[in-house]
């Protein structure tokens, strides 16, 4: 469906400043792209981090002109209201051109707005990422796409810039549906180590020394080599918002439901972060999950 040409030096719009969309946006226009951004703060658009970039005042103004659209979005509403909301980016783009849906939705919304783009002539991608901040920060994302094949390799220059791995899974709602395997095991990944640590901490075993032995064998996994250390000092600096993964994991266990599929390790970390939220750790990174182990949330 879509002819446009995504090289370096064309002309995109980037919707989505947060903690990933922010260094996605710096690394393609470090690559040469002419970005115009919009982020709902509006905030982030001037940062110095983006300067040769246009900042644009709504959805719509942000696609005048722009051969596609990457989204790096919080949830479905939002990406409903970037395309179709108010001032939205959807009857502003132009024939041919593309959305690259970088956000975590689900995958009935992934492919109700590749539908209702496709009457306009416009391709959607979804293309969720993994890998964090660090990854966001370094381009070695994980991008994880449903869509037509040919949308996928008009996008994959692009991707290139974000990524160090780009894998397709089929059509549209793929991308998410793969999306939501990964944030289940993020999940069990993330309470593993936080029960390790409080146990090792309760032993009074010299943590320090234990994660670096228990990294290098059979134990060892990206949550244990990246956030052990935030729960060994109790601090929690952004990665990846927990209220963000508990959504994600709304999204995976209604995805189980549908299938009659029982998750009882995802159940249980979805309703630790459910407490943490409302002991208001929403905003904490996802290795905060230590701090479910605590009498008092917001005491270690």
């Amino acid at each position: 469906m879509t002819g446009c040409d995504l090289r370096p030096e064309s002309r995109l719009a980037f919707i989505g400043l947060g903690a990933l969309g922010l260094p996605m946006a710096v690394n393609l226009r470090a690559a040469g792209y002419r970005l115009r951004v919009h982020t709902r703060s509006r905030a982030a658009e001037s940062d110095p981090s983006l300067e040769g970039s246009s900042a644009a005042d709504s959805p719509a103004a942000a696609v005048h002109g722009c051969a596609a659209l990457l989204l790096c979005v919080s949830d479905d509403a939002a990406v409903e209201s970037v395309l179709w909301g108010e001032q939205g980016a959807g009857p502003a783009l132009e024939q041919g051109s593309l959305v690259i849906d970088c956000s975590t939705i689900g995958p009935s919304t992934a492919r109700k707005m590749a539908e209702r783009l496709a009457q306009r002539g416009i391709a959607y991608v979804d293309a969720p990422v993994t890998g964090g901040t660090e990854g966001a920060k370094a381009g070695t994302l994980t991008v994880l796409c449903g869509g037509e094949a040919a949308a996928v390799e008009t996008a994959r220059p692009v991707l290139e810039v974000i990524s160090g791995s780009i894998h397709h899974f089929g059509d549209v709602g793929s991308g998410q549906q793969v999306k939501a395997v990964n944030q289940v095991l993020v999940a069990g990944s993330y309470a593993a180590v936080a029960e390790a640590i409080a146990l090792g901490q309760h032993l009074q075993l010299p943590m320090e020394q234990v994660v670096d032995a228990l990294r290098q064998g059979a134990a060892g996994s990206w949550a244990l080599e990246h956030r052990s250390q935030a729960m060994l000092n109790d601090a929690y600096p952004l990665g990846f918002k927990l209220a963000l993964h508990h959504k994600d994991l709304g999204i995976a266990l209604d995805a189980a439901l549908q299938t009659g599929l029982k998750l009882p390790i995802t159940e249980a970390v979805h309703a630790q972060e459910q407490a943490l939220m409302d002991a208001g750790l929403g905003d904490a990174d996802v290795s905060a999950l230590r701090r479910s182990l605590a009498a008092n949330p917001h005491q270690p």
